[in-house]
């Protein structure tokens, strides 16, 4: 899809399950919107084609495709009270008044707003408008419902609360989502799948859990959760691949063997897979710039003896905090170590998963 001379998508490939919760993450300008325009029916793509269960979407009228919308401003109509509101689009298609009134009144229960019917938009907080508004879009059962950033409106208290209630809606209503974020804990809460979007190309789709343990590459590493990235090394030394890190070397047994050669590469780890090792004289050397205390975590920052700098989430204990300017030394869990080509484009690692049907192999 091209908009005049910027094209704003580029090979889109990729397919949904029946009742999935998918999530389109990305960037703003990313193209994560505009594909989901096209699924609606509210732009056109200017190649390709959109498959639903055989029937390519792009040759039906957005009205007639079995998909409804929910936004982030949530296009509700201010003189309309909460029952017509909902009802709107029952009261277009003349369906009969009980009918109406019964089905009104489920898709009230299913979000929640039972007892609101009579009152009016404005009497309403943010969070009961988008209820009201995933209200007026399921009444007309849907097979899918595609929401583009709902809780952008919301502060974020709500928004940790809708985020919760929209995936045990989903799972009640057995309907499909697709969801639109640039919020990357909100996608992790909620999706069961993930689509990362970057310049318009699908950087890499996965379960949270893939994303965040094994990115295809350092934009999803560093886009998905906190990471360090940290200049180093491969070394092939009798056999082994080796992991010179800032003043210390661990083993690498997980690197790809095509992969395992002498180069420079780039290091993620997580904050919380650095382990401070307590009267230790060996490992990554690291001194202590900062402790911050939140709770049941402390998170140091720290640099090391080449002036990179790394971040550290250790679980608190009381008395425990390493005071600003201690020299520490640094344990690292191999096993969750990301290793990147030097331009950050590969992830050098065994276990990446990278094509949708690698993992989803006969599980459409």
């Amino acid at each position: 899809k091209s908009f005049e001379d910027n094209r704003v998508l580029k090979d889109i490939t990729f397919y949904i399950r029946n009742n999935e919760f998918i999530t389109l993450l990305g960037p703003s300008g990313c193209g994560k919107s505009t594909t989901l325009r096209i699924i609606a029916g509210f732009e056109t793509a200017d190649s390709g084609e959109v498959t639903f269960e055989g029937e390519n979407l792009l040759k039906v009228p957005a009205h007639k495709r079995h998909i409804n919308t929910v936004f982030q401003r949530y296009a509700l109509f201010p003189h309309l009270n909460v029952f017509d509101n909902v009802a709107f689009g029952l009261h277009l298609k003349k369906v009969p008044e009980k009918e109406v009134k019964e089905r009104v009144s489920k898709a009230l229960a299913t979000v929640g707003l039972e007892g609101y019917e009579k009152r009016y938009i404005d009497q309403l907080s943010g969070g009961q408008m988008q209820r009201v508004a995933i209200a007026r879009a399921i009444i007309n059962k849907p097979r899918v419902l595609l929401l583009d950033e709902p809780l952008g409106a919301l502060d974020l208290k709500m928004r940790k609360e809708m985020q919760i209630e929209l995936k045990q809606m989903q799972r009640e209503l057995g309907i499909t989502f697709v969801y639109v974020t640039h919020d990357q804990e909100e996608a992790l809460t909620m999706s069961d799948t993930i689509i990362v979007m970057k310049d318009g190309i699908i950087q890499q789709i996965g379960t949270p859990k893939i994303l965040y343990q094994r990115p295809a590459n350092l934009f999803v590493a560093t886009f998905i959760g906190r990471t360090n990235v940290i200049n180093a090394e491969l070394k092939v030394k009798n056999g082994k691949t080796m992991l010179a890190l800032p003043g210390y070397e661990v083993e690498m047994n997980n690197i790809l063997k095509d992969e395992a050669k002498d180069r420079k590469v780039i290091a993620s780890i997580r904050p919380e897979e650095l382990v401070v090792k307590k009267d230790a004289t060996e490992g990554i050397k690291a001194t202590v710039d900062d402790a911050v205390f939140l709770g049941l975590n402390t998170h140091y920052f720290v640099h090391f003896e080449n002036g990179e700098r790394a971040e550290i989430i250790q679980e608190s204990l009381i008395d425990s905090i390493i005071e600003k300017g201690t020299e520490i030394y640094l344990g690292v869990k191999t096993e969750k170590i990301n290793v990147f080509d030097e331009e950050g484009n590969k992830n050098l690692v065994e276990g990446v998963l990278n094509d949708y049907d690698v993992y989803r192999n006969g599980d459409k």
